[in-house]
């Protein structure tokens, strides 16, 4: 069963056509992942699969629910985590999800029990009865992850949860993200940072001015690209030459003159020559 199925969905703001009619399922279980540069349609397509934001035209479902006509059956289905940290600074953490947790109707009893298992499971059993003003970015966005699980969610949207965190925090976010991902919630990621699809990511779509251009796992789409990269610098421009093979690339360096780096190819790589294609 798909846990998201997206068919045709299009969305226009006046002049701008911000989704041009995507289509894409995500798996049950699985860590997708949604790249493209800011504007692309990224958090336009999640505000969209989470009710936030009304579509042009075009289906989609979230657990076999359609996102407008079983709207409550569909929320009751995903936890979501946007980019801007949206807490009451001037509550607890515990309080900020036990209001969460009200809302979602859930009794007193069971909304403790859970608070608490979330809260070890993020690491901030110790900061239950601190202001959310006093916590650091990434204790923060922490908090918002837990809050988004409160009612045990089939699938967690996360548009660009790292945003903003130093190199060190996003890491320990990447791994509570593989965390959730190994007890059975399918995640839906949305980011600029492609490094963090590379590692996190089953599966990849690239977003770009509304279309997507590409679906496979990142492996996949780094093999079409090829294995080794030669950037060259040419009079403050740099350039960049695929190569299957080693020995292709070392050749083709054996006859510049110029600067040059060799070099595994990643996933930014394929997305950067697909862009171009396109």
């Amino acid at each position: 069963m798909s846990a998201v199925k997206v068919i045709n969905l299009k969305k226009r703001y006046k002049d701008i056509e911000a989704l041009k009619g995507i289509s894409f399922e995500v798996y049950e279980g699985e860590l997708f992942a949604y790249l493209g540069p800011n504007g692309a349609g990224k958090t336009t397509t999640i505000r969209i699969l989470t009710g936030l934001t009304r579509k042009t035209s075009g289906d989609a479902w979230i657990m076999g629910f359609h996102i407008e006509k079983e709207s409550i059956k569909a929320k009751m289905n995903f936890g979501l985590v946007m980019q801007n940290i949206n807490l009451d600074q001037e509550l607890t953490v515990y309080e900020n999800l036990d209001i969460h947790g009200r809302l979602y109707g859930m009794k007193k009893k069971e909304r403790k029990k859970k608070i608490e298992e979330l809260l070890e499971y993020v690491d901030l059993a110790d900061r239950k009865h601190t202001l959310v003003k006093e916590l650091s970015g990434g204790m923060k966005r922490r908090v918002t992850i837990a809050r988004a699980m409160i009612h045990s969610p089939k699938i967690l949207f996360l548009d660009e949860p790292t945003v903003g965190l130093d190199a060190n925090i996003r890491r320990r976010i990447w791994a509570l993200i593989k965390k959730i991902q190994s007890e059975g919630t399918t995640i839906f990621l949305t980011t600029h940072y492609i490094e963090e699809a590379e590692f996190l990511a089953d599966r990849v779509a690239f977003l770009r001015k509304g279309e997507i251009i590409a679906i496979d796992s990142p492996q996949s789409l780094i093999n079409k690209t090829g294995q080794w990269a030669v950037d060259i610098l040419k009079k403050d421009t740099l350039k960049t030459f695929y190569f299957k093979e080693r020995k292709e690339a070392e050749n083709f360096i054996s006859d510049q003159l110029e600067s040059y780096t060799l070099r595994r190819v990643n996933l930014e790589d394929a997305f950067l020559q697909l862009i171009g294609k396109s």
